[in-house]
């Protein structure tokens, strides 16, 4: 037995401002307190590529540089580093921390194309910027285009002749 039910577009939307409602009900602790809760820390990357080489810039703020490892190894780059949590404060009843800590581990693998010899890496204002060259067989080659007619420059041309036909003495 087949149930046709009626599309309501008013009982859609309550259902879905009820599931928001939980959503947002779920993630506060009692007493309508935000709960505190760790997630893995991982660093965002932003990834380019032009003719000369691919460059990703990794956000590590607070991190000191000899807490970050990048290693290439089988096509694959790897930036290993850890955030340590300070405890220099004097205060240790925080309300809120939402600076992320811990280690993070980013790979990357990376395409044929790159020169897995010839990689710096730099470190900046919180910034560490990686640069792959690419290899000089997959930079892009410029052919010359020679424009001009084919009978300028001295180069000689066939000239056509008539067939002969079938039948006709030679």
């Amino acid at each position: 037995m087949t149930l046709i039910t009626r599309f309501d577009p008013v009982r859609e939307y309550a259902t879905l401002q009820s599931r928001l409602n939980r959503l947002f009900r779920d993630s506060q602790g009692p007493e309508g307190q935000e709960t505190l809760t760790t997630t893995a820390f991982a660093p965002p990357v932003d990834v380019y590529e032009d003719e000369h080489g691919v460059t990703l810039k990794i956000d590590v703020p607070g991190i000191d540089e000899k807490d970050i490892d990048v290693r290439i190894e089988n096509k694959t780059l790897t930036v290993h580093g850890e955030r340590k949590f300070e405890k220099e404060e004097k205060e240790e009843n925080y309300r809120r921390v939402e600076s992320q800590y811990g280690s993070f581990t980013r790979t990357f693998t990376l395409p044929d194309s790159v020169d897995q010899e010839s990689v710096q890496a730099d470190y900046d204002k919180g910034v560490l910027k990686i640069k792959l060259a690419k290899k000089a067989e997959a930079k892009p080659k410029q052919i010359k285009v020679n424009v001009g007619s084919a009978k300028q420059g001295g180069e000689k041309t066939l000239e056509g002749k008539e067939p002969k036909s079938v039948g006709q003495a030679a």
